[in-house]
């Protein structure tokens, strides 16, 4: 595949966007690159009211909803038409980088900035977000906005906790959110009409390819468990092994299991990661009698992801019945894999074929993004933009300007496309 090489001039402003996202990393930076926002954080909070004043000047009308969602409206000229809806998110995990859903913000910021220079009038009324939680770490369920203003959120959700025992609706409160106005803060039914993002990869393949940016033909359907087993503590020297109920040995051969199970296929993309242990009573001399940890099972294909789920769930009981421990387990997430609307992929491929000498390098997304909730409600598209070798939820992540500015060009002539925009 030969290289994309812009055609024509750049429309967007790459000087103020590299500035905007080089300020944005400063709040929660952490090392020389990295960067701690966790959601609903007070750097979380800096960072929302600094978006918030960009969003300002580029024209929009903003508010912060019930979920913690900052959303900034431009009224079309026929705003009765479903809405384009257009953004990602500024929160981070713990040990992050700092171009992790900050350029899909930004780059629909500026975007919007540049369609009001250009002399643009949107004949569909555009929003641009900035979700609330895509992360889930903190709470340990992601996509809390998006899944917010869709109606989709579960039972229970405002009493998780985070390490501190802070619940995620005190966090809520802390971080100046009216929770009586989430059932209003839902958008109707048909008001959302299409959802546009663009993110970092988090993968190798644009940068093996040696491509500044790509198209994204569907997401992963992903599964999020988090397992707790339950032994007996006793003394670790007098205990004799075939007497123990270790639940940490079990843990250990269910990850075993779980790691021989998702590379049953050398070929297949399927990925497993059980990524928080958490032991107790957490003493050298002592036998483990709890553990907990979490289970990341994802996969494009359905029917081989719940293979492995029913293989799993039965190595599991199985292991547990022979070390003589107890089992919980919770389904914290559980989604099908989600294609791409035809007709948005079509307007990016014109918006590439009119930006670029070649067309646009396609690809599945193997991680999920806050358009994998949006998908449930409406037709969604997404661009993707090379990062370095591809590491990310790492202060190591790296993502070049001049990438993200010719994302943030094919993200604004597709939005020009999408909206039915006009000289005025």
């Amino acid at each position: 595949m030969k290289n994309l090489k812009p055609t024509k001039n750049l429309q967007i402003n790459h000087d103020r966007l590299e500035k905007r996202l080089r300020d944005l990393a400063k709040i929660g930076q952490i090392e020389e690159t990295g960067v701690c926002r966790l959601t609903l954080s007070k750097e979380d909070k800096e960072a929302v009211l600094q978006v918030e004043q960009w969003m300002k000047e580029a024209g929009l009308t903003t508010r912060i909803d019930s979920f913690g969602n900052l959303i900034g409206q431009w009224k079309g000229g026929d705003d009765t038409e479903p809405i384009l809806l257009v953004g990602s998110h500024i929160d981070s995990q713990p040990y992050g980088g700092q171009f992790d859903g900050t350029i899909g913000v930004i780059g629909a910021i500026e975007a919007i900035q540049t369609m009001r220079e250009q002399g643009f009038q949107p004949e569909k009324t555009i929003e641009v977000i900035a979700f609330s939680d895509e992360e889930g770490c903190r709470f340990d369920k992601g996509l809390f906005g998006s899944r917010g203003i869709i109606g989709q959120l579960e039972e229970g959700e405002l009493d998780r906790e985070d390490v501190d025992g802070i619940t995620r609706r005190q966090a809520l409160l802390d971080f100046g959110c009216n929770l009586e106005e989430m059932e209003q803060d839902v958008y109707p039914e048909g008001r959302i009409g299409s959802f546009l993002e663009m993110h970092i990869e988090q993968g190798p393949i644009l940068d093996r390819l040696n491509q500044p940016v790509g198209l994204v033909t569907g997401i992963s359907g992903p599964l999020w468990l988090t397992v707790e087993l339950k032994g007996f503590a006793g003394h670790a020297g007098s205990v004799p092994m075939s007497y123990r109920q270790d639940a940490l040995v079990a843990t250990a051969e269910i990850i075993t299991k779980l790691r021989e199970l998702a590379t049953e296929d050398p070929n297949a993309p399927t990925v497993a990661t059980v990524g928080k242990i958490e032991a107790f009573p957490n003493s050298r001399n002592i036998i483990p009698e709890n553990v907990r940890f979490t289970i990341d099972l994802r996969d494009i294909d359905m029917d081989r992801r719940r293979r492995i789920e029913k293989k799993l769930f039965e190595a599991i009981d199985e292991i547990c019945e022979r070390h003589q421990v107890t089992k919980t387990i919770r389904v914290d997430t559980e989604s099908d894999a989600r294609y791409c609307a035809t007709e948005i992929m079509d307007d990016i491929r014109a918006a590439g074929k009119a930006l670029f000498t070649e067309p646009l390098p396609e690809m599945m997304s193997g991680p999920f993004h806050d358009a994998l909730a949006m998908s449930s409600i409406c037709d969604y598209g997404m661009i993707f933009v090379r990062c370095k070798d591809g590491i990310s939820h790492n202060p190591k992540e790296s993502a070049r300007y001049d990438d993200i500015s010719l994302g943030t060009e094919l993200l604004y002539r597709t939005m020009l496309l999408r909206s039915g925009a006009k000289k005025e």
